[in-house]
Order: structure tokens, then sequence, then C-alpha cells
């Protein structure tokens, strides 16, 4: 408690003795030497900083704060000290009428803590920090860009949209301000939102040029307000001539070096192993993978390690990624001493030297939960985060960064996989570290035997691990809950839900022909109406059911394959969402084969897109307040020339850009894709789905989608009907059962042929849309929206549009059956074709009028 007093009282009266005990070397001198980096300034310039070289292709240096409690172990005590000191200021300087109106915004990653610090030193200021992690079902409030950065790119996500909207001054807090830019950036980008008067820059170390002083105080008389900087010292960086290249020779250099080295060696002195320059890095082991390649499940032994229970309190934020206000605060400080004492009861009886390590942008609770256990204990604390910022390690008393830890990102980052980094922890000699991670960390890459834990375990006698949960902002949605049966469809409700307005009540049905018309000349969208339901002749019943029994095992082995897939590549616990309704009954399937091999209990919902309108946008948000985008799966019946996979990665880019909402992946998952449009998929030949042979009857009872602005307003769902009067030729259940019970039988043979797909190239050809242009152009058509490909898209034609001819691969069987018998009730010619890429092609009539068929739509000559 002494030691804490006394580091307390020393920020506060001025004094920077920042260095531990015995640190006498300036930590900046091994690359002044070597690259004639120059730090001139304040006093206290060199005791706030020291140097190292980064792995960037923009700045060779890196200044190192060894106060911010990022890249340098230091005592909580004094890291919140300074941030505290530096809120005082700005309080002092603003007056107290203008700092009770004051908002704090404060840059990830490395100056979250610091920024909240400030805003505790300020008083009752609210504080929000920007994030370079997207969070599903919040919208951005601004955003902006840090050029020199190794992740350049942040976003502003307050929970209360409002929060940056006062008139008050807005303080900017960062750990350094060396060119100015990014807070030009910020301020450009926030000053055009939420216009005020004044700003105030607050950082630990102020070192512009002369120049960049200057543009600073331009951009202020530009916008008309005032910007006034607040910094603990204040100085410059000499850099001579060709830095750059010399740096990015000397990292090459010594990360050779490095990489000569056994994987996760403990740091060697100056000249232990090499004749020049001491080693770099360690436990330094360079991840496998490309980028966005999902890793494997982790094998081996797995760390040991103690779970502490902090017992954070419910609600509670665990930083400032969606904001924090003072009532958050006053409840923090209220929980830190009982947190406080649980964190000192789980330490191993005798430690006298402790780090706490925070966890990238979660830096305050941390330092906070580092602090209280430094006031309350006689243990030596030391206080640092990880981070995403590729530094060299040499083990020079003269340089910053003595030793690193490199372990793989644990919280499924929207940016992909990739090393992270713990420096200065190997080989500091404490007793135990406690690792605080937020719940989105909290991963089996974290406790993988690559993962953080285990590289700690290495290097302490100890390791403990809290857990904070990640705080989600709650929002009320103005969306409805989803649609289920038996009230909406004649599924079970735990089947599927459905992100669907019912307009069962409204007359949307209109004669194929008249339809058919409209659609072509231009005069109306095909989503604004509804076919007539066909109504099946007792012939073309048995012969659905013929062809049920024949494909039962078919499907149910796709069924298989598709879902095994899904789970081995793209999400251990997907929320399946199919595109109603053809994808509906295939939704359905893999839910339940997930079921019957897994256990697994997935959700499942339906989704409306529409071809040249898009999918659901309100039904997306839907999906984002309630699961992470990233573990969505789009789910389709089976691909035709490809176009709705085209629609759904458009839809889905200008989602995101219009929304903020990042994770959702484009890639359809189907049963059958003949058309080679989609990676993943059960088979790609193209057979009978008898599913594809009805319409409603076989879907739930439920209509294709309709979107249109007299009835589907912008907060709404899109809408469907619901045919209860159908019920007495509803197959939907059957269907589904059929398939479902040939599972066991086929289950073994699912699982190899998934493992043999997931072992080869399945890249799409996209052949599909190659033989539909060619069709297109060799009958004349010149409109490839009117070759439907395929049997299912064939049989779609039969039923809703206004068909003009099929063509038929020659000698295809009973796939057919079906398709002919329509035919012949429509009068509708069948062309056996050599060399078809498909089992059959319908062709929607073009230039459709009426005039052109009999007076019962039937097709005649042209």
């Amino acid at each position: 408690m002494e030691k804490a007093e006394k580091a307390e009282k020393a920020v506060n009266e001025g004094e920077h003795q920042v260095c531990d005990e015995g640190d006498r070397v300036w930590s900046g001198s091994w690359v002044a030497e070597r690259l004639g980096v120059e730090l001139v300034g304040d006093d206290p310039l060199t005791g706030l900083l020291g140097l190292a070289l980064r792995r960037n292709p923009k700045r060779a240096h890196l200044l190192v704060s060894n106060v911010l409690g990022k890249h340098v172990p230091q005592s909580p005590s004094v890291v919140y000290g300074y941030g505290v000191e530096l809120g005082r200021r700005v309080r002092e300087l603003l007056g107290a009428e203008e700092a009770g109106r004051a908002v704090v915004l404060g840059y990830a990653e490395t100056a979250t803590g610091l920024g909240h610090s400030v805003a505790d030193g300020l008083g009752l200021a609210p504080y929000l920090h920007s994030t370079r992690r997207p969070v599903a079902g919040v919208a951005t409030a601004g955003g902006f860009e840090e050029a020199h950065s190794h992740a350049t790119s942040h976003l502003l996500l307050p929970e209360d949209p409002a929060l940056l909207g006062g008139d008050g001054p807005l303080v900017l807090v960062d750990d350094e301000f060396s060119t100015g830019n990014t807070v030009l950036n910020t301020v450009r980008d926030l000053h055009q939102r939420y216009p005020r008067r004044r700003y105030v820059v607050v950082a630990l170390v102020d070192m512009r040029s002369a120049a960049d002083a200057g543009r600073l105080e331009e951009f202020a008389r530009e916008i008309g307000a005032r910007v006034d900087l607040v910094a603990a010292a204040s100085g410059r960086v000499r850099l001579p001539e060709g830095v750059l290249e010399k740096g990015q020779e000397l990292v090459a250099r010594y990360e050779g070096f490095a990489s000569s080295a056994p994987a996760g060696a403990a740091p060697s002195g100056p000249r232990a192993q090499f004749p020049a320059p001491p080693n770099s890095g360690v436990a330094d082991t360079p991840l496998s993978g490309a980028r966005g390649t999902a890793r494997p499940a982790p094998t081996g032994p797995q760390p040991d390690y103690d779970r502490i229970d902090l017992q954070w309190p419910a609600g509670l934020p665990d930083g400032a990624r969606h904001g924090f206000t003072p009532a958050h605060r006053e409840r923090l400080e209220n929980a830190l001493p009982a947190m406080a004492r649980r964190l000192a009861d789980a330490l191993p009886h005798g430690a006298r030297r402790v780090h706490i390590l925070g966890f990238e942008e979660l830096m305050y609770a941390p330092l906070r939960l580092a602090r209280e256990l430094e006031r309350v204990t006689d243990i030596e604390v030391r206080y640092s985060t990880t981070t995403r910022s590729p530094v060299l390690a040499v083990d020079d008393p003269g340089y910053a960064i003595r030793t690193r830890l490199a372990f793989p990102a644990h919280d499924d980052p929207a940016d992909g996989p990739g090393e992270r980094y713990a420096y200065n922890v190997a080989g500091a000699g404490f007793d135990a570290v406690v690792a605080v991670v937020d719940s989105a960390g909290d991963t089996p890459a974290l406790h993988a035997p690559d993962g953080l834990l285990a590289r700690l375990a290495a290097h302490t006698p100890r390791v403990l691990l809290a857990v904070i949960p990640s705080y989600a902002p709650e929002r009320p949605s103005m969306l409805p809950e989803p649609l289920r049966g038996p009230a909406f469809s004649s599924y079970a409700p735990e089947e599927v839900g459905w992100l669907l307005q019912d307009l069962s009540d409204v007359t949307l049905e209109a004669p194929t022909e008249e339809r058919e018309e409209a659609i072509q000349s231009g005069g109306a969208h095909y989503a604004e109406s509804l076919p007539v339901e066909y109504q099946p002749s007792e012939q073309y019943q048995e012969l659905f059911h013929a062809a049920l029994e024949d494909s039962a095992a078919r499907i149910a082995q796709a069924v298989g394959v598709v879902t095994e897939t899904v789970l081995a590549e793209r999400s251990p616990r997907p929320v399946l969402v199919s595109l109603a309704r053809a994808g509906t009954p295939v939704g359905i399937l893999m839910r339940r084969w997930a079921q019957h091999r897994h256990g697994l209990d997935l959700p499942h919902y339906a989704v409306s897109i529409v071809r040249g309108r898009g999918i659901d946008a309100n039904a997306l948000r839907w999906l984002a307040r309630h699961h992470d985008p990233r573990d969505v799966v789009f789910v389709d019946g089976w691909t035709g020339k490809g176009a709705i996979t085209r629609e759904l990665a458009k839809a889905l880019e200008e989602f995101e850009k219009s929304d903020g909402i990042t994770g959702f992946d484009p890639e359809i998952a189907v049963l059958a894709d003949p058309g080679s449009c989609v990676r993943t998929y059960g088979t790609r030949e193209d057979f009978l789905i008898p599913s594809a042979c009805l319409n409603s009857t076989v879907s739930g009872l439920i209509s294709r989608t309709v979107l249109r602005a007299d009835l589907v307003g912008p907060d709404d769902f899109h809408g469907a009907k619901f045919y209860r009067e159908l019920a007495g030729t509803d197959v939907s259940v059957a269907f589904l059962d059929a398939v479902s019970a040939r599972f066991p039988e086929v289950a073994d043979a699912a699982c190899a042929q998934a493992k043999e797909l997931l072992a080869t190239d399945r890249s799409p050809t996209w052949e599909g849309w190659a033989a539909v242009e060619r069709i297109s152009e060799e009958y004349a058509i010149h409109d490839v929206n009117l070759v439907k490909p395929g049997v299912g898209e064939t049989t779609r034609v039969m039923l809703r549009r206004v068909p003009w001819k099929v063509l038929a691969r020659a000698g295809a069987g009973s796939d057919l059956d079906h398709v002919r018998l329509l035919a012949e009730q429509r009068g509708v010619p069948v062309e056996e074709v050599d060399g078809l890429p498909y089992t059959c092609v319908g062709l929607i009539h073009p230039k459709y009028t009426r005039g052109a068929t009999g007076a019962d739509g039937k097709a005649v000559s042209v």
C-alpha cells in the first residue's frame, strides 16, 4: 500500500521517476545509436518514452510509453495517475461549467484506458472510445482512419447516439500526438455530423513538428472552433534521412536471427547466441494458414490455470466501446474493493510480484483492478495489456521491448486471424500473471496449446484468468418476433421462424398470363403479386409420391453432406437462415440432421430475397441483434444459373455500407448446385428434388414472398401468405419425415463424402451461367432471366410463368416425368438436346403478350 501511495504522490507532484529501480539505461539508446533517431524536448521526455523498431512499412520507429500500460509493465497507480492528472488539467482549462458539459473520446487500441482515466480526472464526463471490433446490431456513429497505424480503421459505436450530439467541448485523448493527422481526421468527420465550438486534444506526449502544429491551428480557424492541447510533456523526434529503409533492414536482420532460434525459447543475453546483436523475440511462433482460414480445433495438452470469478456487476459495461456514464463509474467504484479482494484471495500464497495483463482494447477494467489490488495489498503489482502492434523485441537494457510473447488472436476478430503480442512479460520475474479478458476473447484459441495462457504458463509459476462479460447494448427493436407455426405455416414452431409479415388477408393473386405480361413489359415486378396456386391433379400427386419414394435416400445423403460441410467450415453452431421459400424445407432438413447426428439444436429462420431488390434488410437487422452475423449460414434449395447467389452478395455489400454491420457471409449452402455457383453443396447433380414439384403444399403452406411499397414499409419485413385453406393437400411435413427417416442409413456415406469434398477444390466454375447465356443467344431470347436451368427451376416455370418450351437432356429418365406431365397439360413442347449441362432447361415465353398465346395461356409456335 505504501508503494502505491508513493507512486500516486509522485505523479501528482509532477515527478517522473517511472522506471523500475535498477533501470539506469535509457530504453531508447539502442535505437538512437543504430538509426540516429533523437528525442529532444522537455526534461521528462526520456523518462516517459523509450524507442523500439516496428514491423510497419509506414514508420520505422515506435515511441514506447513507460506510463501507458501497453507495452511496458508499470505500476497501475502510475498509469492511472497520469491519466487522472491530465483530466484535472483539462478541467482547469475548461472551467467548471464547460467541464460539466464535456464528452471524452479515446482512441483504440492504445489509449482506451488513458482516455477513461482522463474522463475520471475531468469529473462527471461521459466517455467513449473508438474500436476496431464491429459489434452486431450496433450502427456506427462515425469513423476515421489512422494512417500510420498497423490497423487503421476506427469505429464509433455509442449505445446512445446522442452521446456525441451535444454542443459541449469534445476532449480527444491519444497516447501520443505525433503528426496530428488522426485528430484532424476525427474532428473533420465528427464536426460534419455534430458541430461544436470547442475541442481539447490530450496526449501523454506532444511530438509534433512546427509545421504540424500550424496545420492544426489552420484547421481550427477553418471550422470556426477552438482547439486546445494538453500534454504531460512535449518534444520532437529527429529522424535522419533514410531512417525508414535502415529501420526495415535492421528489423529484417534481427528477425532473421530470431527465426533461427527455437520457438518458445527464453530470452538470451546480448551475446549468448549471436555474435552481433542480441536475440530478438520470445515464443514468437508465426501462425500457419492464410488470412481468413478457420483455425483447427486445438489438440494436445491444455495450459494449467485457475479461473477467477470476479463477480463483475451485471449490466456494467466492461469498457467504453459503447459509452461509459457517470452512473457506470459510480457502480464500478463501489464494486472494485470486493473484486480486488477476490483477486487477492486467488493469488498463490506468498506471491510478491504479480502482473495484471489486460487484453487489447480492454485496458481500463484491468487497470482499475490492478490499482485496487496494489492499494489493498503489499504485493508489487505491474500492469500492461496485449496488443496487435507487431514490434521487434531485443534483449538489451537500452531497448524498450525486451521480450515478446506471440500467440493467435483469440476474440475471432472481424478482419480474420493473426498474431497478437504481450511485451516485456516473459523474463520479468512475476510470481503470477492474471490475464483479464472480456467474454468475447474467452474462446478455444485462448486456451489452445499455442494460445496466450500457454505462452504465459511457460514464463511464470502461476497463470490466472479473469473473464469480464462483454457488454452488449440492448436496444428496443421495433421489429416483431418471427412468425411460427401453427399460426403461420404448417411446420412445427421449433422447425423455423419466419422473418416475414403475414399478408394472408390481402388478395395478391393474379392470372399467370396477366402477371407475365406485366412483368415483361416492365409494368410490375414479379414480387408485387402472386401466381394462382397450382392445384395438382391426382396423377401429378401420384408422380410426386413416387418421386419422393425413389429419391428420399439420395436427398438425405445430400442433406448430410451439406450440413457436415457447414459444421466443419462455417461454424460449429451455425444459425441457419433459409431463403424463403425453396430454401426452407432444406434448412429444416439440415437442422434435423444436425440434431440427429450431433445433438445440436440449431436456430433456423426464413427470410425473403427478391431478384433485383435484394434481401430483406430488416430481417438482417433482426438477425444481427439476436445472433452473431458470422454464425449465419444462408441456405437455399438449389442453384440454377446463380442469379440469387449474385443477388445476395451484392445485397450484403450494400447492407454493410448502409448499416455498418459486418460479418454476414454471402456464400450460400445449397442442397444441389448443378450450376456450379457455390462452394457449399450436397451434390452438383441436377436431379429431381420433390419439394420443387409443388408450391406452398410442400413448403409449409406459405406463398412465395411479396415486396410491394403499399404493403411493406421501410420498417417492415417482406410479406407472404399462409394458405390455410390448402391443408387438405399439404405434404410439407410428410416430405420432411420421408427424407429424415433415411438419415440413419446414409449417415456414414454422407460423412465420408463430406470429408472427401472438404479436401477438394470446390471453387465455382459458373458453367451454368455460361450455358444459360449460350442458350439465350441460340434461341434468340436475348434475356438470361427468361432461361431457367435445372429441374427445380424448370418446374417453377411450368407452375408460375408462361412457358415457351422445355429443353431436356437426351435420355433423361424419370426425373422429368412430372415436367413432361405439366408440359402436356399446358401444351408446351419438350425438345431433347444433346450435350445439355442440365437435366432440363425451362424457357419462359419471350416478349410475352396475351396475343402471343391462346386464350388459355397455352403456348403457340412463334
